[in-house]
Order: structure tokens, then C-alpha cells, then sequence
């Protein structure tokens, strides 16, 4: 079945990964739109046309999207960082295809001491994790202390006594918007799981996280059955019909632990792609034509990410005139 070519929005273009995703996308016949608060962000200038935009937090933020949502006759939206991910929702209503879980799933998903609170209660193993307020309790060391709202790595801090965990406290501030969480010191993970609204899941692929620096930069395609079943029961526990992207450890058992999720597309859904896994392009496909048929879960395992710069060249003329617009535009 022939795949319908489509206007697509793609979000956050300075981020690590997104640059490989427009060009993805492109790839695959759709004419890409590429957004970012940042004029310099390299994305921008990968896409068939591009705009910067405020922060996602910003009032401005929905009124600029939609209209350039309505200017650039957008079918469908690739959301990619936490900010956005609420707002972007509204222009569901203006017939737009937003690539992400039902709204009540991402907001689960952004407050993380009810994600866990969810998921225990469904019987998904996560560490123990309480709100800083109440202090380490009967938690066992060592400790990770995290915002409860917030993207990736930002401000986490890892307590292995009561000192280090008072200390890190005593610079939180208010300590209702922070989290302890037991930290699992085994292999850690990052899992692609495609759904879509029937909320069948399609396909899991585990990514073991050989080296973190924000984001995945080594990062190895594994089979793991006891990471497949964790991600499918996840899955049913939260209603997803929409890709998501899961975060575990596995303990000194080899069981894995969820400790964190993000409600759309990993940074590192370009190892998924290579292992034979098209996320993107697979749930872009279903969600413009409801007769595409399901990602087939057959993937390589055993695949290396290395996470580097590359260079992309483009005629003068065009990269200096978008240039030119955006900054002036900014």
C-alpha cells in the first residue's frame, strides 16, 4: 500500500536526533517544517521550510503554531520535547494528526510521582519513590533526587547516604517539586515502544544505554523478553495509543525497573529506525491513511548507535537566505 506524502511539523529542531529525523522524514517523500526557539539550531535549516517559535511554556507558543500550522498547511505534528507536548494537543481540534499519546497519558507521564504511583498500583515494578517533602523514609540508598516535572537528566543528583541527601535537600528549595527515588545501579535502558489508537502495541525495542551524556550517545539494540513483557504491561497500565519511549534499569536480579517515561519519541528513536524499527515514518503512515497496516515487530538486534556531528552541505544561497529570515523573523 502506497504511504500518503504529508506536510509535517517536526518541533525542537536543535535538539540531539531531530536533525535525523527531518531528514528522515524527507526521505520518505514528506515536505518537512521544522520549529525551534533557537535561529541557530541546525534543523532549521535541514527542513523544506522552517520557523522559530517561542518556548512551549510561552503564552505565544500555541497562537504562533497555529498559524503556521495553518500557513504551511500542516496534516500532522512530531512533538519532541516535554514543554510542547500539552499544548501542542489543541490543534488536534484544527484536524491535525499529533504524533503522541492521548492528552491525559502525557500529563500522567509529566508528573512523575503519580506516574509511579500509577504504575504501582498496576503491578509494573518501579523503585520506590516518594515526594522530597516526606524525606527518604524507609527508601534504601543510594537515592536519586529529581525534579517531579522536567526533561531528562535535568537537575537529578544521586544521594548514597543521609549526609549527601540532607545536603542536595538544603539547595532543592521547594521540596514539592522534587522526588526520591531508589536508584537502580544495574544496566540502564531505553525503550522504544510504537503504539497507535487501537492501543495494540506494534512493536518494543530495548536500547541498552552504554554511555548517557544527556542523551543516549552509545547505545546498543538488545533482546531482552523480561523488558518486552515490563513495556507491554506499561502499556496497557496507561491506555498508550501513541508512541512512547520507556526508561528502566535492571536490578541486581536482571528485573527490570521503570523509572521514567517520556510520552512521544526517544532522541534515540534513529537506533530503532536502524534496527529495522521505522517509528516515525510507520505511525506517520497510520495516522494519515487508518487502512496502513501495524509496524511489523521484526528488528536486529545487536545494532551500535555512535552519536556524532556529521555535516550536511547545501547551496549558499539557500542556507544565508533562511538565515536571513529567521534571525529576522526571531
Amino acid at each position: 500500500m502506497t504511504e500518503k506524502r504529508a506536510n509535517v511539523l517536526v518541533t525542537t529542531a536543535g535538539a540531539v536526533g531531530t536533525a535525523g529525523k527531518i531528514l528522515g522524514l524527507r526521505q520518505h517523500g514528506h515536505r518537512v517544517v521544522a520549529t525551534d526557539c533557537d535561529p541557530r539550531s541546525a534543523g532549521l535549516y535541514l527542513a523544506d521550510a522552517a520557523f522559530t517559535v517561542p518556548g512551549g511554556t510561552s503564552p505565544a507558543f500555541l497562537g504562533r503554531m497555529r498559524r503556521i500550522c495553518a500557513s504551511e498547511n500542516i496534516q500532522a505534528i512530531v512533538p519532541l520535547v516535554d514543554e510542547e507536548l500539552l499544548p501542542v494537543w489543541e490543534l488536534a481540534a484544527e484536524g491535525v494528526e499529533i504524533l503522541l499519546p492521548h492528552a491525559e497519558m502525557v500529563a500522567l507521564c509529566l508528573d512523575k510521582l503519580v506516574l509511579m504511583e500509577t504504575l504501582a498500583e498496576a503491578k509494573v515494578t518501579v523503585p520506590h519513590t516518594r515526594l522530597a517533602t516526606f524525606g527518604a523514609g524507609s527508601l534504601a540508598y543510594p537515592l536519586i533526587v529529581k525534579p517531579r516535572a522536567g526533561r531528562g537528566g535535568r537537575g537529578i543528583a544521586i544521594a548514597r547516604n543521609r549526609r549527601e541527601l540532607r545536603d542536595i535537600l538544603a539547595r532543592a528549595g521547594d521540596l514539592g517539586q522534587w522526588i526520591i527515588q531508589e536508584y537502580v545501579e544495574g544496566p540502564e535502558f531505553s525503550v522504544s515502544v510504537v503504539a497507535w489508537r487501537d492501543g495494540q502495541v506494534q512493536a518494543v525495542v530495548p536500547k541498552e544505554v552504554v554511555l548517557k551524556e544527556g542523551s543516549s550517545r552509545y547505545a546498543i539494540s538488545r533482546r531482552n523478553p523480561a523488558i518486552t513483557e515490563i513495556c507491554i504491561e506499561t502499556a496497557h497500565a496507561l491506555d498508550a495509543d501513541g508512541p512512547f519511549n520507556v526508561q528502566l534499569r535492571l536490578d541486581s536480579l536482571g528485573a527490570p525497573q521503570v523509572f521514567e517515561i517520556n510520552p512521544r519519541f526517544s532522541g534515540s528513536s534513529a537506533l530503532t529506525t536502524a534496527a529495522g524499527i521505522d517509528e516515525i515514518n510507520g505511525l506517520l503512515a497510520q495516522a494519515l491513511d487508518t487502512h496502513q497496516p501495524p509496524v511489523t515487530d521484526n528488528w536486529q538486534e545487536n545494532v551500535a548507535m555512535i552519536r556524532h556531528p556529521i555535516e550536511t552541505f547545501v547551496p549558499a544561497d539557500e542556507f544565508v537566505a533562511r538565515r536571513n529570515a529567521l534571525e529576522a523573523a526571531h
